[in-house]
Formats: C-alpha cells, structure tokens, sequence
C-alpha cells in the first residue's frame, strides 16, 4: 500500500492544484491501461505462438511421467488440454514484457536506491521460480510412481489428461512458489519484517520447518530422496540470511 501510494503521488505535492491532481491521477490510470493492455496482448500473442508446440510439450511430461498412454473423456478434451497448457506456456514467454511493464508503470515512484534493489529482485524471482519448476520435472516421476503405490490392489490408474496436466500444472507451480523463498526472506528483512539475528537465532525450527516442507515435497520411503529437495532449501535459507546480514539487517 505504502508502494502504491508513493506512485500515485508522483504529481506536484506542495501546492498543486485539485484539478491538477486530478488529472495526475487520471494520467496515471491511463499508465496502468497501457500496461494493462501491453501484458494481455504480449500474453495472446505468445499464447496463440506456444499453441503449436503445446502437443509436444504436452507428450514430453506424459512421457517424463512414465505413462505410456492417456486418455480424454469429452470429445473437445484434446484440443481443450492443449490450448490450457498453451496457456501457461503464453505467460511464461510474456513474463519479461509483463515485468518490464510492472517495473514502467512502478519505477517513478521509488527511490534511486529502491530502484537499485528491485532489478536484481526481479531477477532472483525468475530464476528461482525456474529452479523450482526444474525441480517438479525431475520429481514427477516419482510422484506418479509413490501415488500409484497407494493405490488398492486390483485397481488400474487409467490416466486422464485433463486431470493430468492440471496435477502437473499444480505440482509446478507449487514448486515454483516453495522455490521463492529466498526472495521472501530477503524481501521481508528490506522491509524490516525479519532480521539476520532473528533468523540465526530460529535455525533449528527453519531446519525442521525445511525438512518437513521436503519431505512432503518428494514423497518416498528412502531418506535420501527427500534430500534433493532439503538441501536446496537450506541452503537457500543460510544464503538469504548471510546477504541480510552482510546489509546490515
């Protein structure tokens, strides 16, 4: 609120007219509808582009999941399925239009070193939200095969792909999410929420926290899969408190 704030008082404070203020605030809604309508257009133009690779996209993780066939069961199923995973694709190609547009209509409003700060942020964001999707394609297979296990006997798993996708499709994002940790902590300690001693002095509940979180994260009765996630994670924490630490928060 205090962001939005200071970018909706970019006009003239001491002294300024109301009309003057008013038309700053119409100029600045008038910013947002260009950002706006730039983002959707970026998003449908990549959207109606990753179209034509979402069937390969699509058989790469029914593949990467080890399934050897699934099925639809409305006629429309197919084409729907695609043009959902196309969607995703869409707005995953247009997040640099869209965050160079967040990044346009925000920048006024911010500090010279607020502004310093949010580039590398929205770099780290990227990269870890792709770290974690990287993460959930190397762990699907073995979500498939752990859920398959606690399947009854004499009962077949009959792939849909509708719901298929929309599990994949989860599971990704979720990934991507847990992965932004970092992000959150460094976040939280610029705006004086946490600190590096609060941090420090909480590592052994962090240490359970993380381990539970991969645990869940990469089922398995092996104590090494989970592993794959925690260490990351750990790491992840331990990094982000050492950069607080070293700005002096």
């Amino acid at each position: 609120m205090a962001l939005l704030d200071r970018v909706l008082r970019r006009a003239p404070r001491a002294g300024a007219l109301v009309e003057e203020q008013r038309m700053s605030v119409i100029e600045h809604l008038e910013a947002l509808r260009r950002a706006l309508i730039i983002s959707i257009a970026a998003w449908a133009l990549t959207t109606v582009a990753a179209f034509f690779v979402s069937g390969q996209v699509l058989s790469y993780f029914v593949t990467r999941a080890g399934i050897k066939q699934a099925i639809y069961l409305h006629p429309a199923g197919g084409i729907i399925t695609e043009l959902q995973v196309a969607l995703y694709i869409g707005l995953v190609l247009a997040a640099p239009v869209v965050i160079q547009q967040i990044w346009w209509f925000v920048s006024p409003g911010l500090h010279s070193h607020e502004r310093r700060v949010m580039l590398p942020l929205i770099v780290a964001t990227i990269a870890f939200f792709g770290l974690g999707v990287a993460a959930a394609v190397y762990a699907l297979p073995l979500y498939i095969r752990v859920l398959d296990a606690f399947a009854p006997s004499h009962v077949t798993y009959l792939p849909d792909i509708t719901e298929l996708v929309g599990f994949i499709l989860t599971m990704v994002i979720g990934f991507g999410l847990v992965f932004e940790l970092p992000v959150v902590i460094v976040v939280l300690g610029l705006l004086h929420v946490v600190s590096s001693r609060w941090l420090y002095k909480n590592r052994p509940w962090w240490f359970i926290g993380l381990a539970l979180i991969a645990n869940f994260l990469t089922p398995g009765v092996d104590p090494l899969t989970p592993m794959i996630m925690f260490v990351p994670l750990y790491l992840f924490y331990e990094g982000s408190t050492l950069v607080l630490k070293l700005i002096g928060r």
